[in-house]
């Protein structure tokens, strides 16, 4: 029996080091090329690099206006980020913690929502925005607001599902307790509840950053003005063009632009990621 069991913890070791290695040496791979120039790539892809080509990321910041593309991802995700839990985090905290006529319902038809994948409804919401700007002063395409909107109405139902279920673990002894102190609703869901939320709500947030930081098909669809695309379409127009001109480096200095990011905000989270759910507990 002890024997099977070390072989078990060996077979587990082994198929996590080998999962870390295929992510790691990709990602390795495309920081040592993106400090190649083109003479060393053809050279030796897999030989590192013999000095720091930073003219690779400047190429890509300002030739390929990766600069500009990385602005309008910035402001779109972090528009559809604070969209989305002024939403959710009340939607949530109502369908928790209270009970009205209906909610079965309205519970129901958000988990119905996780079923919808984005890439099916592109089409009929760049036909509705379209027929929509014709009777509008202002265009709803190339909009940016829009796009975050958008983006933050089909991150809804996961969101609201995880905090549903976060906020329901909860004890109603904290909300008891601050009802005797006099505190409504709303003051109890943002001095109480939501701090104790706060690894679920890291949670949502860096899983619908990463969504929305890489989307592509709809950001393709609706920003065709070259000054409003966001970076995964501009990576792409960068990806093209570097096959043309046979420049690399510079496309890889593109894909580090655009990972740089995310392994920041993981490396910020990733204690209170790893952290369980449940912070605190019912002294009561």
């Amino acid at each position: 029996m002890k024997n099977q069991t070390k072989l078990f913890k060996i077979f587990t070791y082994l198929c996590l080091i080998l999962f870390t290695l295929s992510i790691l040496i990709p990602v390795a791979w495309v920081f040592m090329a993106s400090l190649k120039t083109n003479a060393e790539f053809y050279e030796n892809p897999w030989a590192l690099p013999l000095s720091f080509y930073l003219d690779n990321f400047k190429d890509a910041w300002s030739a390929a206006n990766m600069g500009e593309y990385f602005l309008n991802s910035v402001i779109v995700t972090l528009m559809a980020l604070i969209i989305l839990l002024a939403i959710a985090l009340p939607f949530s905290y109502i369908l928790a913690r209270m009970t009205f006529k209906g909610r079965r319902f309205v519970n129901s038809y958000i988990k119905a929502g996780l079923f919808i994948n984005l890439s099916y409804i592109v089409i009929p919401i760049f036909l509705l925005l379209r027929d929509a700007s014709k009777a509008l002063p202002t265009s709803l395409l190339n909009n940016r607001f829009i796009l975050a909107l958008i983006y933050a109405s089909t991150a809804v139902p996961f969101t609201v599902y995880l905090l549903t279920n976060f906020f329901a673990s909860i004890s109603k002894s904290y909300e008891e307790a601050a009802y005797i102190d006099g505190a409504g609703y709303f003051r109890t869901m943002v001095d109480i509840m939501i701090p104790m939320a706060k690894p679920a709500v890291i949670t949502v947030i860096l899983f619908n950053f990463l969504s929305f930081w890489n989307e592509y098909i709809l950001a393709l669809t609706l920003m065709t003005e070259p000054s409003k695309r966001t970076l995964p379409v501009g990576l792409i127009n960068l990806q093209q063009a570097a096959r043309g001109a046979a420049n690399y480096g510079r496309l890889y200095a593109g894909l580090v632009i655009v990972m740089i990011p995310t392994l920041i905000i993981y490396i910020l989270v990733q204690k209170q990621l790893t952290e369980g759910m449940m912070v605190g507990g019912d002294k009561g």
